[in-house]
């Protein structure tokens, strides 16, 4: 069984799958819960969170009929960051094996014990052996000196630490932590669009992740503070309306890009504090989408400046995969077309078994992302080393408990 859970700002969702003897996936449970306590993917209130956690991950256990102890967990918050290292090992002419990468991804993680941010993904880019270039996997190679180019992801020790102690709350242990880009990026794109260049952006509730692939690999990530939440409370402020009906016509009536009879047509407006039907005003679309769409040209205005500055628009290439529940607003597409000035693709999660329709659009992306990570990640020296060391149970009484009764029961 493999569990992934996606905490987000504004729902948290928990997908339990089943590999098969092919070694393929099969989603048998789905359990999906409003967010609370959670705040641009940063814990804001420890109860909130646990309870919104548990009540998806009870309800994916339910429909999987099984219990699960451990999970891969989704991070946006945190404000995560990309930087390189190089790690230079002199293997003395012998056949390169696990041990001298995991060695290289340890000497990584040491270089700064005492910093106030913990690495969460360390991705090899290039590997160089002994001055040859364009190495894809150098293991089992013959050597005396090995370069290996690794692309770091850190976050806030502290907001990693929140969630942790989150979630071992709910009794689980965290597998291990994955940038929300990164995972939706593996549920969304194509192999020739990581090995040609593209740039994901995944518009999420509270947070706009971006994750970058040339070659195959990750090769920047970060996140952006602004979501659809934002968008959404714009047009509740503009318009004195209820939260929940500024989200609602936002859904059925909001969009990004104008058009030539929004001024004839009128949408109701129930005001607040009035509960009333009769007491709601009208006001044309043309104003609602006068509220919608600065928000979200400035994101985007965002996002182009971060591919500028981060040094990799040239390797992200002419290609923008958008991802999401933000991206489901209309006109997205063509103002992202106009501010980026790139190819833009909508994408939703590439087919997984038993994931039913109405849990395989955009905004699941991350979480089946995930499932794919801990498929194909899993197994890697670096993450089976943070797993056991930096992502263990909290300790404590109630963490030892917790570890006996899922032993024992």
């Amino acid at each position: 069984m493999i569990a992934a859970l996606d905490v987000g700002t504004t729902k948290v969702s928990c997908f339990i799958a089943r590999q098969d003897n092919a070694g393929g996936l099969r989603i048998v449970g789905i359990g999906q819960e409003v967010a609370h306590g959670i705040k641009a993917g940063v814990v804001t209130d420890m109860g909130a969170a646990e309870d919104a956690i548990r009540r998806a991950v009870e309800r994916a256990e339910t429909m999987a009929e099984t219990r699960i102890s451990k999970v891969y967990v989704s991070l946006s918050g945190g404000a995560p960051a990309s930087s390189g290292a190089t790690v230079s090992l002199e293997v003395s002419g012998r056949a390169i094996d696990e041990s001298d990468i995991q060695r290289a991804f340890d000497e990584a993680r040491a270089a700064d014990p005492a910093g106030e941010r913990e690495i969460v993904h360390a991705v090899p880019t290039a590997y160089e052996l002994d001055g040859s270039v364009g190495i894809r996997d150098p293991k089992g190679m013959y050597g005396d000196d090995l370069h290996i180019r690794l692309h770091l992801i850190t976050v806030a020790r502290g907001a990693l630490r929140n969630l942790l102690t989150c979630i071992n709350r709910c009794d689980l242990d965290m597998a291990a932590p994955v940038i929300s880009g990164y995972a939706s990026g593996l549920a969304c794109l194509v192999e020739d669009e990581m090995d040609l260049g593209v740039t994901l952006v995944d518009m999420g509730g509270g947070t706009t992740s971006l994750a970058a692939f040339f070659g195959g690999a990750l090769v920047h990530a970060e996140t952006i503070p602004l979501g659809g939440c934002h968008v959404t409370n714009d047009v509740a402020r503009g318009l004195s309306t209820p939260v929940a009906s500024a989200e609602r016509m936002k859904r059925l009536f909001g969009s990004s890009i104008g058009g030539p009879a929004d001024d004839r047509e009128m949408i109701e407006v129930p005001q607040l504090g009035e509960s009333d039907p009769s007491s709601a005003g009208q006001i044309s679309r043309s104003l609602l989408v006068g509220i919608v769409r600065p928000r979200v040209e400035e994101i985007f205005e965002l996002v182009r400046d971060r591919i500028d500055s981060s040094g990799v628009g040239e390797a992200g290439g002419r290609r923008v995969v958008l991802t999401g529940g933000g991206s489901q607003l209309q006109g997205v597409q063509e103002l992202a077309e106009q501010i980026l000035e790139k190819q833009i693709r909508l994408a939703r999660p590439l087919p997984i078994p038993g994931l039913p329709r109405l849990a395989d659009g955009p905004e699941c992306a991350t979480c089946a992302g995930l499932l794919l990570y801990a498929e194909r990640k899993h197994n890697e020296p670096t993450v089976r080393r943070h797993r056991g060391a930096a992502y263990g149970p909290v300790p404590g009484p109630i963490g030892r408990i917790s570890q006996w009764l899922h032993d024992n029961f």
